[in-house]
């Protein structure tokens, strides 16, 4: 069955796909993005809605093909925790600062890399990398169970949140401690970045894009056999493979993986924190002033929330999609974004626009998500097939813009991997999910070359 032929366009920016799923899902797409769309990815939607007791399955306009499910979905179930919808970088996300520095320092190519070689000096970058921020196991279980708070950190609201609770009776598994423990202060590799950016206004920001490293994966690789294998006790056989393991309320696990996610998602928010101390010392060192922290906000997450459109509490998974809450929803209430909505945070690829959102009501349609990115077009091993190092490197340098302080640019990250971030923000803005308030352009991309 073709099922992107089964989709209609029904207004404002949607598709709506009713036949051959079990619930009908709202695809948030321009026509440019729908057409560029492959019947894959309407498999892996399908997919989404046949985990127990789905409600509300929503597509995000940079959907591409993941484990099971697309990245860049959100399904809200009644209480069922699925993986997939998850993932194995659990509370992976995004942390924006901005300065009254002129961009011109920013470009020149002295600063610029000296600026890089400090954030590289006091980051480590690359899959499975030690971290730079050593601790011991006391302090690890303090920080994955507290987050910011451990840390110290008093952070004014400018964050979605300083940690997720996690129940004193659950127990850190083994495997991921030992991953986790080395990795704190450590970028990662893939998509993972840390960016110097100037804005329309012609002032310097820095974005930071990483999430849980090994104690993420750790967590999910856990959860997905224990999983697993209590289903095929229970005679249940998960047709999408291992990833499509789902946590149902009488199971046993549903306790553990719940507090495995929040644990997660504090390991993400203190190491993004911690890379930034180390990012912002680089830049006050080489710019010589003090960045402001805009916001920081984790993707990847499963969440218990209040969901008007569907009567009541339900737990949305992200996968691949952030929060987009507007002004005076309920669940900003004492916090400084209830009148205005908090930031969003939405990269393009190292070589395009970034962008800074503030969510509209309109985004109560996409159970009040968007987009964490721009979305991949072509995977990794079609990247490395179709450019050269030498083309990649060539074309950083035409857009003028410094990758690991003058070192190769990675292929697989390279611009045309990644979709036109014009197309996506314009599919956000035209469904009424949010507006612009800045424009980001690259100056320098730091990244772990895998």
């Amino acid at each position: 069955m073709n099922l992107k032929s089964l989709c209609r366009p029904i207004g404002g920016g949607c598709y709506l796909l009713e036949e051959g799923v079990r619930i009908p899902v709202r695809i948030f797409m321009n026509e440019t993005l729908f057409a560029e769309a492959e019947e894959a990815l309407f498999q892996q939607i399908k997919n989404a809605t046949e985990f127990p007791d789905v409600r509300d399955v929503v597509i995000t306009p940079d959907a591409h093909t993941g484990y099971v499910v697309p990245v860049g979905c959100v399904i809200a179930t009644e209480q069922t925790l699925c993986q997939a919808p998850v993932g194995y970088d659990i509370g992976c996300g995004m942390m924006a600062f901005r300065s009254d520095v002129d961009k011109g320092k920013g470009l020149d190519d002295r600063l610029r890399r000296r600026f890089s070689e400090e954030v590289m000096d006091r980051v480590a970058l690359g899959v499975g990398e030690g971290g730079k921020y050593p601790v011991d196991e006391k302090k690890f279980e303090e920080i994955v169970r507290f987050g910011a708070e451990a840390l110290g950190y008093e952070r004014g609201n400018a964050s979605e949140r300083d940690f997720i609770p996690v129940d004193d009776r659950w127990k850190i598994p083994a495997k991921p401690k030992s991953r986790g423990i080395h990795q704190l202060r450590s970028l990662g590799g893939g998509n993972h970045f840390i960016e110097l950016q100037y804005d329309q206004e012609e002032h310097l920001w820095v974005m930071v894009h990483t999430g849980s490293r090994g104690f993420g994966h750790g967590m999910a690789t856990e959860y997905i056999q224990r999983g697993k294998e209590y289903l095929r006790q229970k005679g249940i056989r998960l047709a999408g493979g291992a990833e499509a393991t789902y946590f149902s309320p009488d199971s046993p696990l549903w306790f553990e993986y719940k507090n495995a996610v929040a644990a997660g998602a504090n390991f993400a928010i203190a190491n993004r924190l911690l890379i930034w101390e180390g990012v912002g010392r680089a830049f006050r060192k080489v710019f010589g002033s003090e960045p402001e922290l805009v916001y920081e906000i984790s993707h990847n997450l499963v969440q218990e929330e209040e969901v008007p459109a569907l009567g009541g509490k339900f737990w949305v998974h992200r996968k691949g999609a952030t929060r987009a809450f507007p002004a005076g929803h309920p669940m900003l209430k004492g916090t400084r974004w209830y009148e205005t909505g908090h930031p969003i945070l939405i990269p393009g690829s190292m070589g395009d626009k970034s962008y800074i959102l503030y969510a509209e009501p309109g985004a109560e349609r996409s159970l009040y998500s968007v987009n964490h990115g721009c979305g991949r077009r072509m995977s990794r091993s079609a990247a490395k097939q179709q450019f050269t190092q030498s083309y990649v490197n060539r074309q950083m340098a035409t857009l003028n813009v410094m990758v690991n302080a003058g070192g190769n640019v990675p292929i697989d990250e390279s611009p045309g991997c990644y979709k036109p971030a014009e197309d996506v923000i314009a599919s956000v803005v035209g469904a009424g999910l949010a507006r612009v308030a800045y424009v980001l352009t690259p100056i320098a991309s730091i990244k772990g070359n895998d």
